[in-house]
């Protein structure tokens, strides 16, 4: 096997170099959001420098080098994720987006008064909150599947869930707050059997597994670029392209039209019709480049480093008295989330900073999540490809010490 180039991946991410509070950064925050290699950085600055113009509609040197620079990056997207045709790839700003365009445009077309959405009870609000507000809208009820106190979704309450009923079921392939990988394969399966269209949400997923869509054969697929070592700003939208051309446009404007006239206007072809008004360009080229920089690596051989972190800290984690891992689920990313007794996970936090050592601590965009487990909040030290295992030791000996400050 060949050895993890952990030293040479951590001398790509300039952030990692600077002391907090006089102490070495560890960054464990990555389930919220991933730190850019130069690889990114020095390619957006050089798009700037360079290349900048807006897209698709100039006829000059710099419009036509952008363009093509941010189609590529579209192509890079779909081989990424094994898409069928770059048609199938909308570029959104993120996954919140990319879902909530699914909702107002595939679920108001599709989904009416008595039908039935299923989710599970660890999404993000970002697949919880579009679908009650379609629900609102069209009188269609929202269904939830249930989890166990290991934070592993009920697959068998699941498949009872899906009925004649349900139109729609959106999922997340990997849970923020938790870590659960899902079976979703074989949801999807259950859910077609029944003709049930599904979207997976993965944006915790898509920096840690290697992802798809063709495979998994889900109708939706949705990412957001800042976990994924890309600016923020920018994320995906992959459809299948029956249901993407079936679907109305999302937003008027520049650029999804084919022709404007003040009775009437046509629209344009798969992907530009979803993409209205200029686009975030830089950052879309920047996705582009993570993307480069990912593939250099090999994602299977991330997923590999990533678990191994993942199953040290674990194993160190439950060396500590009054600690208690929340989400212990056999499929698992790298994803820590833990209370201590009588401590506040925001005291946690704070005092952690004090250490150099940024985690989260919160709900995590997961109430339901927290109140499942009677619990406000959690810490969670989330891990990405350029952490190390000596960062974990220091970690754990932070916790060992706040625990005995409080007492």
């Amino acid at each position: 096997m060949t050895t993890f180039p952990i030293a040479k991946i951590r001398s790509d991410f300039p952030i990692l170099e600077q002391t907090i509070r006089n102490k070495p950064l560890i960054y464990f925050d990555n389930a919220a959001s991933c730190q850019k290699p130069n690889q990114v950085i020095d390619c957006i600055s050089d798009f700037y420098r360079q290349d900048y113009a807006n897209i698709h509609r100039g006829v000059h040197t710099l419009s036509q080098r952008a363009t093509d620079k941010y189609e590529l990056a579209r192509e890079k997207v779909q081989n990424f994720i094994n898409a069928k045709s770059e048609k199938e790839i909308i570029f959104v700003r993120g996954a919140t987006e990319a879902i909530n365009l699914v909702a107002n445009t595939y679920g108001k077309a599709n989904i009416k008064a008595g039908d039935e959405i299923l989710i599970t009870a660890m999404e993000h609000h970002a697949n919880i909150v579009p679908w009650q507000m379609l629900c609102e809208q069209t009188g269609a009820v929202l269904k939830v599947a249930p989890i166990d106190k290991n934070g592993e979704l009920l697959y068998s309450e699941f498949e009872k869930l899906l009925s004649d009923k349900t139109k729609l079921v959106a999922v997340t392939q990997m849970s923020n707050a938790l870590g659960t990988v899902n079976p979703v394969k074989k949801m999807v399966a259950a859910a077609h059997a029944k003709g049930i269209p599904v979207l997976l949400d993965g944006a915790q997923a898509i920096p840690h597994l290697k992802i798809d869509v063709q495979a998994l054969d889900c109708d939706f697929y949705v990412f957001s670029g800042h976990k994924l070592y890309a600016p923020s700003g920018i994320g995906v939208l992959y459809g299948k392209q029956a249901l993407l051309e079936a679907m109305p446009p999302y937003q008027g404007g520049g650029d999804m039209i084919r022709t404007v006239t003040f009775e009437k206007s046509t629209y344009a072809g798969l992907p530009h019709k979803f993409e209205a008004g200029t686009p975030s360009i830089a950052d879309t080229v920047g996705l582009g480049a993570a993307i480069d920089y990912i593939n250099s690596i090999d994602i299977e051989a991330i997923a590999d480093y990533e678990h191994e972190l993942l199953v040290y800290a674990t194993e160190q984690a439950m060396k500590i008295k009054g600690l208690t891992i929340i989400g212990q689920a056999a499929e698992k990313g790298a994803i820590l989330s833990f209370t201590l007794d009588k401590i506040h996970p925001h005291d946690i936090g704070t005092l952690l900073d004090s250490q150099g050592i940024a985690i989260r601590a919160g709900y995590h965009c997961a109430m339901p999540v927290m109140d499942f487990f009677e619990i406000p909040a959690t810490a969670r030290a989330s891990f990405a490809m350029y952490n190390t295992k000596a960062e974990i030791d220091f970690f754990m000996q932070a916790v060992t010490e706040l625990i005995k400050i409080f007492g």
